[in-house]
């Protein structure tokens, strides 16, 4: 399939490089790595160099030197690409490096300091602060959670952690995966809650690169549901999904100092990142007819990210110490070849599987349901809005009637009330009645106890369907 044409983008690639640590500091190991960041240019010089061997320089679409700041990367880099997800796009950012630069740090950071918090978090806040400012739209957001460990899926907010998940391809949503769970979130809070509880059950273990090095990849998914009116009257849903990928680090087993179990982890880690490394090489050498994705699951999982309909963002992470020349040398190839990947990203509008659909539609049965039963009073409003026309005169824009739903608690309660007076008068005016004979006083009061408790069911039942369609309601997010 060629990829001319005007709807195809570049993936973005960013290099960020953090400080020297005390570690590299206390051994007094030089510093190769130069960043300028005027001209999103990185220099590396091989530190065994002969004297006339001239440093490599790279340029991407931004770099990040020791000195940036979490906020600087998120609102130039990231930013644009969360209004597009807001929008209907399906978007991916991934850190990609050798363990120990700082991959973690730049898509979690430190969650409780403003100014040092990651990618991830600065992305909840963004979508909620995006939805809290919208007008006439509707959006669900759900979160799931899942991670690659040893070429196995698990699910990171599953109650079986043992269970291995399948990977599955759908001819018209691509490929997913089967019985992953996924959480409404209706806020920052919320949604901040989920990942806790996935970060804990995930696989981190220490080498002698990194104290708690991330031994899988883990992938955050954020689906951002819209759905939005049209002048016709016809609603139209739009979902956006977002990939944050923290991948597990890339480096040489030797230096690790890994064995054993951590050694087999390391070598599926290897595996799948050179796997990655395959798809990028396919994708940009222009000959290859055939794109490598069933190599690995999480370039399966990174299909559309790579070359799909996705907008993608790859974080390139690296350490300035020249004992890491040869690695940060392969993630600035990696990352320099990954820039020429062209991807199609289009507006994913009125999908068939769009929960959202389900929701509106449980909705208006719950309150054509109430509506039967006399539970909701509709208020009507005229409402007329004056605007000035060119010439100083005043003209009435159409009126326009606007339905308002009453708080159903109080009208059930003033209802219930109502109800139960009029049993109350009924049986006294029968207990009352003088040309009655006991027995069919007897027969009628009966007859009103039974009424009452047919009352009562009505009641319970009524109460279970105004719960129903209140939770539903609450499950949306309206700005």
């Amino acid at each position: 399939m060629s990829t001319k044409g005007k709807n195809c983008e570049a993936v973005k690639v960013v290099v960020r490089c953090r400080p020297m640590n005390r570690k590299e500091a206390a051994a007094r190991y030089e510093k190769i790595v130069d960043m300028d960041v005027k001209l999103g240019q990185v220099t590396i010089r091989n530190p065994r160099s002969n004297p006339g061997e001239l440093p490599k320089t790279f340029t991407f679409d931004a770099v990040y030197d020791a000195n940036s700041k979490q906020g600087d990367l998120y609102d130039e880099t990231v930013r644009p690409l969360i209004d597009s997800v807001s929008q209907g796009f399906n978007g991916t950012i991934f850190a990609y490096g050798q363990t120990g630069t700082g991959k973690t740090y730049t898509m979690q950071g430190l969650w409780t300091d403003p100014d040092r918090r990651g990618v991830i978090p600065n992305c909840f806040e963004h979508i909620f602060t995006h939805i809290s400012r919208s007008q006439n739209q509707q959006y669900l957001v759900r979160a799931s959670y899942l991670e690659i460990y040893q070429e196995e899926i698990k699910d990171l907010l599953g109650k079986d952690q043992s269970q291995k998940l399948e990977l599955k391809e759908n001819p018209e949503t691509g490929v997913y995966i089967k019985d992953l769970s996924s959480f409404v979130t209706k806020n920052v809070k919320e949604i901040e809650h989920v990942m806790n509880v996935g970060n804990q059950a995930r696989s981190v273990g220490a080498t002698n690169m990194n104290e708690h090095s991330s031994r899988s990849h883990a992938i955050f998914v954020i689906t951002v549901e819209c759905s939005e009116t049209d002048l016709q009257g016809e609603s139209h849903i739009r979902v956006g999904k977002l990939n944050l990928v923290d991948l597990a680090g890339s480096e040489r087993q030797s230096k690790t100092g890994v064995h054993g179990e951590r050694l087999k982890e390391a070598s599926k880690i290897n595996l799948s990142l050179s796997a990655l490394g395959n798809v990028i090489s396919a994708l940009v050498d222009g000959k290859s007819t055939h794109i490598p994705y069933r190599d690995s699951k999480l370039t399966r999982l990174l299909q559309d990210s790579l070359g799909g309909n996705a907008k993608t963002i790859m974080i390139a992470t690296l350490g300035p110490a020249s004992y890491n020349y040869e690695e940060s040398l392969t993630t600035l190839r990696y990352a320099n070849r990954a820039k020429n990947i062209k991807n199609k990203p289009k507006i994913n509008e009125d999908p068939k599987d769009a929960l959202l659909r389900e929701f509106q539609e449980e909705i208006a049965r719950l309150k054509a349901q109430l509506e039967k039963r006399g539970m909701l009073s509709k208020k009507r409003r005229r409402n007329s809005r004056r605007r000035k026309a060119l010439d100083g005169e005043e003209i009435t824009d159409g009126e326009g009637e606007e339905e308002n739903y009453d708080n159903i608690e109080k009208d059930m309660v003033n209802y219930i009330r109502e109800q139960k007076e009029k049993l109350e008068e009924e049986k006294a005016a029968i207990q009352d009645d003088h040309n009655l004979v006991a027995e069919e006083k007897q027969k009628l009061l009966e007859e009103k106890e039974k009424m009452m408790e047919d009352f009562r069911k009505e009641q319970e039942a009524t109460e279970l369907l105004a719960a129903k369609f209140k939770q539903c309601e609450q499950t949306l997010s309206v700005g």
